[in-house]
C-alpha cells in the first residue's frame, strides 16, 4: 500500500475506485467496505484508493473531540489497512478551510481533479463540504457530468459500523475484552514509552514496565488486571516477538491510590527497556482492582493473576 500525505503531489491513478472515511478501528464492519472496494477495483482493472483525514474531522469542526477516544492512532490505522490489500491510502489534512468548501468545489477540486475517479463508493448518509450540505444525492446528480460510477454502501452495513464502533469503545473502557476483540477481528493494542516508576514491583518480585501513553486521543482500557502480550518496538519501527505478561491499570489502592498508572509485567524477561516503546496486546480482563490489607496479600493475588494469565495466553 502506498501512502500519500501531500494531496498536491498525487500520482495519476489508473481507474481509481475510491471510498472516504475515518475507518477508526479498521474493524470487521470496515472490512466489508474494503472488500467491496478492492473487488470493484479489480473488476475495473483499476486501483483501490481510501481517502481518510487527519486530524479527526470532529476535532476541527467542534474544537474538541467531545469525549471520543480513537481506537487507532493514524500510524496504527495505516498498519492495519496495509494488511487488507488496498493500493493507496490518502491522508488528507483536515482544516477549517477544507471543511468549509462548498460541496460542489469539494467534488470538482478535490475528488475529480485529484483522483479522476472511475467509481466512488460511499454511504447514503455521507456528508461533506460547508454545513455538511454535500451528500449522496449531490454525487448522483453530477456522476454523468464528471463520468464516474457511484456505488452505495448498504444502510445495514453502515449501521453495523456505527454500532460496532460505539460498542468497541464502550467494551474497551469497560474491560470487555471478548466483545472488543471479536468486533475488531484482532487483539486490541496500544503502546507507550517505558518510563521510570517507584520500583515497587521489583521489590515484590514482579518488575513492571511503567507506560506513558504519548497520544492523548488513543483510547485506553478501563482499570483492572489483564492478561496481555507485550512487543518491543525496534529502531526500524518493526516489532519484536510477543512476550507473555500481565498488566495492571489503575490507582494501586493498596500502595498509594493517588495516580492512575499502567504497569506491565513481562514474564521471564529482565532486560533494561527504559525509553523504549512497548506495544501491549490486550487478551483478557482478569479482575477489577482491589485493595489488600498487606503487601503479602497483594503478592499472593498477583501470583494467582500470573497463573490465570498463563492459562489464557
Amino acid at each position: 500500500m502506498k501512502i500519500h500525505y501531500d494531496i498536491d503531489k498525487l500520482p495519476l491513478f489508473r481507474n481509481a475506485v475510491i471510498t472516504i472515511g475515518t475507518f477508526d478501528g479498521v474493524h470487521e464492519g470496515h472490512k466489508k467496505i474494503i472488500t467491496q472496494l478492492t473487488k470493484t477495483a479489480r473488476e475495473a482493472d483499476g486501483e483501490s484508493v481510501i481517502i481518510t483525514f487527519h486530524p479527526h474531522p470532529r476535532k476541527i469542526v467542534t474544537s474538541s473531540i467531545l469525549g471520543i477516544r480513537l481506537i487507532n492512532t493514524l500510524e496504527e490505522k495505516i498498519e492495519l489497512l496495509d494488511k487488507l490489500g488496498v493500493d493507496h491510502l490518502i491522508v488528507t489534512p483536515f482544516t477549517d478551510a477544507f471543511a468549509n468548501q462548498e460541496p460542489e468545489d469539494y467534488l470538482k477540486n478535490f475528488l475529480i481533479d485529484k483522483f479522476h475517479p472511475h467509481t466512488i463508493i460511499i454511504g447514503y448518509d455521507h456528508c461533506f463540504g460547508k454545513n455538511r450540505r454535500g451528500n449522496y444525492k449531490l454525487l448522483e446528480a453530477f456522476k454523468d457530468v464528471y463520468h464516474y460510477q457511484l456505488k452505495e454502501i448498504p444502510k445495514h452495513i453502515l449501521e453495523d459500523i456505527g454500532i460496532s464502533s460505539t460498542k468497541i469503545r464502550e467494551a474497551i473502557l469497560n474491560g470487555n475484552t471478548s466483545i472488543t476483540n471479536q468486533l475488531l477481528g484482532y487483539d486490541f493494542f496500544f503502546e507507550g514509552e517505558v518510563v521510570h516508576g517507584d520500583k515497587l514491583g521489583r521489590e515484590l518480585g514482579y518488575p513492571t514496565a511503567n507506560l506513558k501513553v504519548v497520544n492523548e486521543e488513543k483510547i485506553i482500557p478501563g482499570d483492572g488486571i489483564y492478561a496481555v502480550y507485550g512487543s518491543l518496538k525496534n529502531d526500524d519501527n518493526s516489532y519484536g516477538p510477543r512476550i507473555k505478561g500481565m498488566m495492571s491499570i489503575g490507582f494501586r489502592p493498596t500502595v498509594d491510590g493517588q495516580k492512575r498508572v499502567i504497569e506491565v509485567n513481562l514474564f521471564d524477561f529482565n532486560e533494561d527497556i527504559y525509553g523504549r516503546t512497548l506495544r501491549v496486546y490486550v487478551k483478557k480482563f482478569l479482575r477489577s482492582e482491589e485493595k489488600f490489607e498487606t503487601l503479602d496479600a497483594l503478592v499472593k493475588k498477583i501470583n494467582e493473576d500470573k497463573e490465570e494469565s498463563l492459562k489464557v495466553l
